[in-house]
């Protein structure tokens, strides 16, 4: 121990002149006061162009309420959206609509235990959107109307969020939250609040809570985008400097969540609940300081590193053929409060597996402690963490507006450092080749602790799943200190993936598309590339392929025995290397390599950088020549779905989706279900899955490569001679088959009952075949996108009933020609049949006079701001050449889509409602089972394990 101290303290003192500095401000970024203390962040950031993201964050949320307030926070950040000063009633919403921001996807707000954050993009192609952004800032920061009207309307909308938290995770955590917040006011302060309150608060309570923390010392406005730095923060002191703080302004107090000697273990089951799961914490024993010191921040880097080895042992685990569990996973890091980090273990496993994973996570940290790291997993976890920060770091000048305003956020709610992107990859690449296996091991030790711990077990309720007790889990904490334990034994590292081989393969053909800016090339083997040269990130690649066919072309019966097999072919790995080896060999790399065999296509995507993209080439390669045959991994997989799905069906929402997916489906021998449950387990045949894969990906001639993002030509010419042109090929062509199968149409009202919580779901739907249209199809989805707009105005904001909910539309030519429409909504039992007659009244009104023009154009605007953003994403370009590939569709439409939208009338929306929403309806409601009511009436009423709320996400 001496000595690795003295190494650690080497370290210390040679380093001592960085150590002492302050962690810098990325100087880009414009920060500051006004007179009355309230905090502006404010950086010119021109991704995407023309476009500002505005955040407004408070530091105050539910654990600052009275004990008269509980839920009232959450409530405030609804009320701003329903009356300010500038925007009466729901005006808000109505407006900011009309300028192309979308509720729900673009304008939202959350409230936590310490803060209430709004957000708001704005398009800036109109004259005046900037200063509208800004009006919207300085009136949910100082101007909510709290009319009596508004706050009484918005009681239903809030109790309705409520109820969508009700069921079995909710049952559960009322009992074990107390002790994972135990002995603090974060147990007594969940968000959601009390149904209770609520119900009954008088409206000069929540004005309270708006006037006592609502106020300019406690707030920030934060401004990213394409925007002139010097005119904004003149605006933002013009209109925000006029604020005054209240001349006796109440404590901000800050909470702990207590230390405590004892162990804490909390063991929880219902009937309802779908998975089973362990998790712990070990609570630092010093309060949470941010870092502020160049040594604190390298510090942070170190522990980085531990936390990331030891889950890369956790990770190797789950990828063996006996998997502990599904998913297990260790950090360090913050708890509930913002005063308190801890070490923090989770894992999702089977049924009655909670203790063995438990033992798992603490014997490999345990391991961990004992013995230590070694210098390969050091040096992988090194590469790990700077090829992330590489990538950024890469991407510096194309990084997205929302990516900086939240860290910005950060900084003033809990003082994160902002030192830029920049300097946190210079500062790390300089560091990290001095961190010692004695630093990573210090710390590990220091991560684990025998006081202040927490357990919480939760699980479906059982009779042949017997639960751990108290005691049990106690006892596992000694056993695994007095365990007898080996030293982590190191894999030996792949030295080459694919052995090296000279390719014969040569471009046949090019051609261009000067319009679309891609260029085909024909290998000789008969495979196509297709690749978009951008610049859009100044590292990304992107790129997909795909051979028409998939599982259409398989008959019924051998469909019904691989389906469920073929997304664990790839569980398997490559020439003889397992996943876990895979995962080992890809570390420090930004390299993801997906297979897949899908209902009509074959294929492979993927995502990585110029850097690395000749690993990419060589893992697809290995894809197509390599897929090892396992059947234990397969067997591993099985083990680890089984986990995650077997008790879906306990879940009403899931069922009902079920259910509904078999009805609708009754006339398909190959649709079994949603989920594989134990019959279809038995059913699946690996080997059968392996063969047929085997037999598609030997046909390289079949298939269409795409790669899009900034692609070195020359580099990736070499790179598609050596490993997609050596591809082998049948020579034959396949295209995928329409199985003649249909879903149900007509006329059907069907009721699902599941579950004993006052939750209910409806389902509106219509379908049929029909020749395919393309300005109907654009008009059938604008109208799903207007209907949307009608619901949560009639059944939200009038009616009171829903929290969101929606509808969709949309025609489609493969595998055959077809349209659906559909409106969905979740709300109570009771109101279930008045809320599907609103809602089909609403549409019933659409269909007879056609839209408002202000809707459609509402409509229009949110497609025009999200087109012109997605125009410069790569994954966007992606889906757009695929699209192509798969039906046939204009290849020029990501181009023309805009004139498309331009084009669309009222009429043309009415007409298609009159023609495709007139012939017959599917209505399938969820209701709870028989005697609901009575347990409605019993109901106890205790917080709502909702830990952060928000008004319309």
């Amino acid at each position: 121990m001496k000595k690795m101290l003295s190494s650690f303290a080497v370290v210390f003192l040679f380093s001592a002149n960085a150590f002492a500095q302050n962690i810098p401000t990325d100087p880009s970024v414009r920060i500051g006061t006004l007179s009355n203390g309230m905090k502006y962040y404010i950086k010119k950031n021109t991704l995407p162009e023309k476009k500002v993201d505005f955040r407004l964050a408070i530091n105050a949320g539910s654990i600052l309420e009275d004990e008269n307030q509980q839920g009232l926070a959450h409530f405030m950040e609804h009320m701003n959206f329903n009356g300010t000063k500038n925007f009466p009633d729901n005006k808000l919403v109505d407006f900011l609509q009309s300028i192309g921001v979308k509720f729900g996807q673009h304008l939202n707000a959350y409230t936590s235990f310490d803060e209430t954050v709004y957000m708001l993009p704005v398009p800036l192609d109109k004259p005046g959107n900037l200063d509208a952004g800004l009006k919207v800032m300085e009136d949910w920061a100082f101007n909510a109307t709290l009319s009596d009207e508004q706050i009484n309307k918005e009681r239903g909308v809030v109790l309705e969020e409520l109820r969508l938290g009700l069921g079995a995770d909710k049952r559960m955590s009322d009992k074990y939250l107390p002790k994972l917040l135990y002995n603090s006011q974060y147990a007594n302060r969940l968000p959601i609040g009390k149904k209770e309150v609520l119900e009954n608060f008088k409206p000069e309570v929540i004005r309270q809570f708006h006037k006592d923390w609502y106020r300019p010392d406690l707030m920030a406005i934060v401004v990213v985008g394409d925007v002139n730095v010097d005119e904004i923060e003149k605006k933002i002191k013009d209109n925000f400097s006029k604020y005054k703080n209240p001349e006796k302004p109440r404590e901000r107090k800050t909470f702990d969540l207590p230390n405590h000697k004892e162990t804490l273990v909390a063991v929880e089951t219902d009937p309802d609940a779908t998975s089973s799961m362990v998790q712990f914490i070990m609570k630092d024993s010093e309060a949470y300081q941010p870092d502020v010191t160049v040594e604190q921040y390298n510090q942070s880097i170190i522990e980085n590193l531990t936390s990331t080895m030891l889950n890369n042992r956790l990770r190797e685990l789950v990828n063996s053929t006996n998997p502990p569990f599904t998913y297990g996973s260790v950090y360090h890091g913050g708890t509930y409060a913002r005063s308190k980090e801890g070490f923090q273990g989770f894992a999702m496993v089977k049924d009655g597996g909670q203790m063995n994973a438990l033992k798992v996570l603490l014997e490999e940290t345990e391991r961990a402690k004992r013995f230590g790291f070694t210098q390969t997993e050091l040096d992988r976890a090194k590469a790990q963490v700077l090829s992330n920060l590489e990538r950024s770091y890469n991407n510096r000048d194309k990084t997205e507006s929302d990516m900086l305003v939240d860290e910005y956020v950060r900084n003033f709610l809990e003082q994160e450092p902002i030192p830029g992107i920049a300097w946190e990859y210079e500062d790390t690449k300089k560091f990290l080749p001095s961190v010692t296996l004695a630093q990573t091991n210090e710390v590990i030790k220091k991560f684990v602790k025998d006081d202040s711990r927490v357990v919480v077990i939760t699980g479906p309720k059982k009779d042949n799943v017997p639960m751990p007790t108290q005691a049990m889990v106690l006892n596992m904490f000694e056993s695994v200190k007095m365990a007898d334990l080996k030293p982590y034994q190191e894999k030996e590292t792949i030295k080459n993936l694919v052995k090296p081989f000279k390719s014969e393969g040569k471009i046949a053909k090019t051609e261009t598309d000067a319009k679309l800016g891609t260029t085909t090339w024909t290998l000789s083997n008969g495979a196509k590339v297709t690749f978009k040269k951008t610049d859009f990130k100044d590292d990304e690649i992107v790129f997909s392929a795909r051979s028409m066919g998939g599982s259409s072309l398989i008959n019924d019966a051998d469909y019904n025995k691989t389906q469920f097999a073929f997304p664990a072919l790839s569980e398997a790995g490559v020439n003889g290397f397992s996943k876990s080896d895979l995962t080992n060999y890809l570390a420090g790399k930004q390299v993801s390599v997906n297979p897949m065999v899908s209902s009509l296509f074959e294929g492979v995507s993927g995502r990585t950088t110029q850097k690395d993209l000749g690993t990419a080439m060589e893992l697809m390669y290995a894809y197509f020549t390599g897929l090892n045959y396992n059947p234990d991994a397969f067997n591993a997989y099985k083990t680890k779905q089984s986990a995650m799905l077997d008790n879906l069906l306990s879940n009403p929402q899931f069922y009902f989706s079920n259910e509904h997916a078999k009805f609708m489906n009754q006339k398909n021998p190959r649709f079994i279900g949603i989920v594989p449950l134990e019959k279809e387990w038995t059913n699946t045949d690996y080997k059968k899955a392996y063969d047929i894969y085997k037999e598609k990906f030997a046909n390289a001639g079949n298939f269409h490569f795409y790669f899009v993002g900034n692609i070195d030509e020359a580099k990736f010419k070499n790179e598609v001679l050596q490993y997609i042109a050596s591809l082998p090929s049948t020579g034959k062509s396949s295209n995928f088959k329409d199985t003649g199968y249909r879903q149900m149409t007509g006329d059907f009202t069907k009721t699902y009952k599941k579950g004993k919580d006052p939750k209910s779901m409806v389902t509106i739907t219509y379908l049929g075949e029909t020749p395919y249209n393309e300005k109907e199809a654009l008009a059938l989805e604008a109208l799903g996108e207007v209907a949307t707009i009608k619901v949560i105005e009639k059944l939200r904001e009038d009616e009171s009933g829903i929290y969101g909910g929606g509808a969709r539309g949309g025609m489609y030519r493969v595998p055959y020609n077809n349209y659906s429409f559909s409106i969905s909504f979740p709300c109570g039992p009771e109101n279930a049949d008045k809320l599907t007659k609103s809602a089909l009244t609403e549409l019933q009104k659409l269909i007879d006079k056609g839209p408002e023009q202000k809707d459609l154009d509402k409509y229009k605007e949110g497609e025009y701001n999200d087109h012109k953003t997605s125009l410069k994403d790569n994954m966007y370009w992606m889906n757009a050449l695929t699209k192509n590939q798969m039906d046939g569709s204009d290849k020029y439409e990501i181009l023309n889509y805009e004139e498309k939208v331009k084009a669309l009338t009222v009429k043309d929306l009415q007409n298609v409602g009159k023609k495709y929403l007139t012939k017959g309806r599917i209505v399938a409601t969820l209701m709870p089972e028989d005697g609901w009511e009575n347990a409605k009436k019993d109901e106890a009423k205790p917080e709502t394990a909702v830990i952060k709320a928000g008004a319309a996400n």
